[in-house]
């Protein structure tokens, strides 16, 4: 089992970050964070990198039943979605797998949840 789904697309990066956006949102999903590396990495170690963000992306309903069913799960909180320029005008989108994380906890009541996250994330790389 793959740890992430993805998809490769033609387009402006910022624009496709606005698209991912806009579907994560139609799945119930607001962006906590967001972590742009490039920026991040010439600042700290004055290196060069290709554009790309970490979007943290979390469903509060779902958050929260998996904080009941398991109080440590908000160590793989929120959902990660990266966006990446591969080159000019190919940008990837790709979003962690919730059922690979959690084949690591020992705990059936989130199989539910994961399985439903799971399907929301799929559908949102699938509109791109």
């Amino acid at each position: 089992m793959k740890y992430y789904f993805n998809k490769t697309l033609n387009g402006n990066f910022d624009q496709i970050i606005e698209k991912v956006t806009e579907e994560l949102k139609k799945e119930g999903f607001g962006i906590l964070t967001e972590i742009d590396v490039k920026e991040t990495l010439k600042k700290k170690l004055d290196i060069d990198f290709k554009k790309y963000k970490i979007l943290g992306a979390c469903n509060p309903p779902y958050a929260h039943k998996a904080l009941v069913a398991e109080d440590k799960i908000g160590t793989m909180l929120p959902c990660n979605v990266i966006v990446q320029e591969i080159s000019k005008g190919i940008v990837e989108v790709a979003a962690v797998n919730p059922m690979a994380s959690m084949q690591s906890v020992e705990n059936e009541a989130l199989k539910d949840i994961a399985q439903e996250i799971t399907a929301k994330l799929e559908n949102v790389i699938e509109k791109l």
